[in-house]
């Protein structure tokens, strides 16, 4: 007998079945499909002929591709989700990248000012030793 229950999307399926006991323990039809609750109508198992090992056999094979469809499925959308993750940090990185360039930018501006500034400091100091001996000129010459 083929037992249902809802499990975790992250958690792995594992079906179970043996074709030695077909007997009175097959499952009901409406419990097959629940075995891959996840799974499109179209793409559901389709209950087997319990007379036919033919059936049986291609019931099992549809079981096993409808778990490995399962296992890729879920691997497609961590794939996604990692992809997401590494646009985030590259357009993190970028946005980094952009405001570095703009900080170097703002500091040649204000290395280019402080120049300017601390030449017009040295002019202003020249400036005030002249007016300095002048004025001790003046005072001396009177």
């Amino acid at each position: 007998m083929i037992s249902t229950a809802r499990v975790p999307a992250d958690k792995p399926v594992r079906i179970a079945f043996s074709l030695d006991n077909a007997s009175d323990d097959t499952p009901s039809e409406d419990a097959i499909p629940l075995v891959f609750p996840e799974l499109d109508q179209q793409l559901q198992p389709l209950p087997p002929c319990h007379d036919s090992a033919e059936s049986m056999q291609v019931f099992k094979q549809h079981c096993q591709i409808a778990e490995e469809y399962n296992e890729v499925k879920k691997e497609i959308a961590l794939l996604e989700e990692r992809k997401k993750e590494l646009i985030a940090k590259l357009d993190q990185a970028e946005k980094e990248k952009v405001d570095a360039a703009q900080l170097a930018r703002e500091f040649e501006v204000l290395m280019e000012e402080n120049r300017t500034l601390k030449l017009a400091q040295s002019q202003c100091v020249e400036q005030l030793e002249k007016l300095r001996i002048q004025y001790q000129k003046r005072q001396g010459s009177s």
